[in-house]
């Protein structure tokens, strides 16, 4: 048994995969402050989980912006550190199946790689601060609250009629025959006195996915297709597939958010090692 280890560290999480020949190994998610720690720490906990021994595994491969902190050796194992963007595409196509695609990786802020395993080309369209850092930098102020979590589940009650102003609170008349008129005109553009605590984390998130969303729909068609991947742990909150479904129904394109999105970049640092051998 030869396994490729694939580790993504970030400022507050470390995620760890691995593969066995093709075969997908179970993923790992840890969170510590100390990006060493965390690695060691979630290191163990791979292998325990999916019964594995050091001695079986070939190669790490390690990427994110924690990684800077590793040597070239993980318990004595040669590891190999992963442009982060290549990693962002290949595991988004990976996840998805597709060829091609703007893979966006939604993390503490945003990035947009233009991805094709044909090519094969990964570059790096540019990102946005908006992401993950916004919605906990804006929430702890406005509401107290700065797990992703928690914001996320205060904001299913909530209801943006009481908080973005839409086309149809500004005209009657189509502007573009494909926009509807419950689109957003303008994010926190109608707030009312009455607005609720869950109104305004729906609001929050609403407008951090809106604005990520349109500036992948400018970079596919920037690139003449249609393909939008969504990676990272922003791309799992249980708002995230209504949210992006009505922007995907309303400008035509086709936004996926696969299984186990939230690992795409880490799933891809270690298919790089797969493809080099």
């Amino acid at each position: 048994m030869s396994i490729i280890v694939g580790i993504d560290v970030d400022g507050s999480t470390t995620k760890i995969v691995g593969f066995d020949g093709n075969v997908l190994l179970e993923p790992v998610l840890v969170k510590a402050n100390d990006p060493i720690a965390s690695v060691y720490g979630g290191f163990g906990k791979f292998t325990t989980d999916n019964k594995i021994t050091l001695e079986s595994i070939e190669k790490v491969m390690v990427t994110g912006v924690g990684s800077s902190f590793l040597g070239d050796n993980i318990y004595g194992i040669e590891t190999v550190h992963v442009n982060e963007f290549i990693a962002n595409g290949k595991g988004g196509l990976y996840l998805t199946g597709l060829d091609e695609a703007i893979v966006v990786s939604m993390g503490t802020g945003t990035s947009y790689v233009y991805s094709n395993s044909k090519t094969p080309e990964y570059s790096y369209l540019g990102g946005t601060g908006v992401g993950g850092g916004t919605l906990t930098g804006l929430s702890d102020r406005l509401l107290g609250i700065r797990s992703v979590q928690n914001i996320a589940s205060l904001a299913l009650e909530g209801n943006l009629n009481n908080i973005d102003l839409r086309i149809s609170d500004i005209t009657e008349h189509d502007i573009i025959p494909s926009l509807s008129n419950n689109a957003t005109a303008a994010n926190f553009g109608k707030v009312s006195d009455l607005a609720s605590r869950e109104d305004i984390a729906l609001g929050l998130i609403n407008m951090v996915y809106e604005t990520i969303a349109m500036l992948a729909i400018f970079s596919a068609r920037m690139k003449n297709i249609k393909n939008i991947v969504l990676v990272g742990n922003l791309s799992i909150l249980p708002q995230a597939p209504e949210i992006f479904k009505s922007l995907e129904n309303m400008f035509n394109v086709n936004i996926f958010i696969p299984e186990n999105s939230a690992y795409g970049t880490v799933i891809g640092a270690a298919l790089e090692g797969l493809a080099k051998g």
